[in-house]
């Protein structure tokens, strides 16, 4: 791979963000001396990206960049070349992007690469420096031992209840037959993660109730309509899929509801997650970090199949968030008001 400066390809990296660019480099992907990296970025987030190549030059990690500006126009209709075969000769890879309307299907090129490599890959869709200050300076070696443990404990779940003040109440059911996922952070081959992480997921057997999303709502929603809290959307789901949408935003109702619709899966809960990063504790409008606040959240869509084994697909993906969750386990609190009970988990 080439060796370049960071600084001249992605720009200046600032000294606040090393802390967490070496926790992303060094904790996260252990990356070591002579792995090949691969570090693929836009402008908005060449900052980011420079302070991850610096490290890299620290430990002596050759990286090939990639600044999608320089090799497509946005929105990305599809995956650059560029991209997939950088990501074909690499041992790691890291994504560095904010997200643009219409381009889930060209990161959902880059992650099927990932997946077929087993290549361990960071993905920073949405990543600011706020966010490399914050989630990505978390111990993620606590965040790791939350998860590990509530996924244990989520296996041998049958039923879950959400409740929060803003208006959430709903319960889900599980099917023993679908996976729950662990991305704490400490990334492996078999897995790929969001950075920063702090994430337990599967794709639910049901979910039934109300979902009030007084949160961050995923894909180019979030940076569209920002933080929900003044004009919360209200989602009514039965037997897993949507069956209403309302809010006094009558332009977010409408797109909300035809993304949902977009094909036979959209409107049905492909995942449902917990956040498990406890280094957080206030969203900041960025579903990136928002969505690894402690609490629980859904989204509808695509089920991440190849990690949870849900049998089917979507071509779209869209997290839904809401805020200061309490949450029971087979009707033991687990979290209280957005608080992990560590104690419940011998923590």
């Amino acid at each position: 791979m080439k060796r370049m400066n960071g600084s001249e390809f992605f720009g200046v990296g600032a000294a606040e963000l090393a802390p967490g660019a070496r926790n992303a480099v060094e904790v996260c992907l252990g990356i070591r001396a002579g792995e090949r990296v691969a570090l693929i970025a836009d402008h908005a987030s060449g900052a980011v990206a420079a302070s991850l190549a610096a490290v890299l030059d620290e430990v002596d990690a050759p990286w090939e960049g990639v600044l999608i500006e320089q090799v497509a126009r946005r929105p990305l209709a599809a995956a650059p070349p560029e991209v997939l075969n950088v990501l074909e000769e690499a041992d790691v890879g890291i994504l560095c992007v904010q997200p643009h309307q219409g381009e889930l299907g060209a990161r959902m090129d880059i992650v099927s690469v990932v997946e077929r490599r087993q290549i361990r890959y960071a993905h920073m869709v949405g990543v600011t420096s706020q966010i490399m200050q914050q989630g990505m300076r978390a111990d993620y070696r606590l965040v790791d031992a939350l998860s590990q443990r509530l996924c244990e404990r989520m296996q041998r779940a049958t039923r879950l209840k959400v409740e929060t003040p803003g208006g959430t109440a709903f319960t889900a059911a599980f099917d023993p037959n679908f996976s729950w996922v662990k991305t704490s952070g400490l990334i492996q081959r078999r897995y790929w993660s969001n950075l920063p992480a702090g994430e337990v997921f599967t794709t639910p057997a049901s979910v039934d109730g109300v979902f009030v999303c007084d949160g961050t709502a995923g894909d180019y929603f979030g940076p569209k309509y920002g933080d929900l809290r003044a004009t919360p959307l209200t989602l009514h789901i039965e037997g897993g899929r949507l069956k209403a949408a309302h809010c006094v935003r009558k332009d977010l109702e409408r797109e909300f509801w035809d993304y949902c619709h977009t094909d036979e899966y959209s409107d049905s809960v492909g995942e449902l997650a917990f956040g498990t990063n406890v280094a957080l504790v206030e969203m900041i409008g960025v579903l990136l970090q928002d969505e690894k606040i402690p609490g629980v959240h859904i989204a509808f869509g695509d089920p991440y199949g190849s990690q949870t084994g849900a049998p089917w697909k979507s071509r779209t993906h869209i997290d839904v968030l809401t805020r200061a969750c309490d949450v029971w386990i087979d009707d033991e609190q687990v979290i209280g008001n957005g608080r992990y009970l560590m104690e419940r988990f011998g923590l």
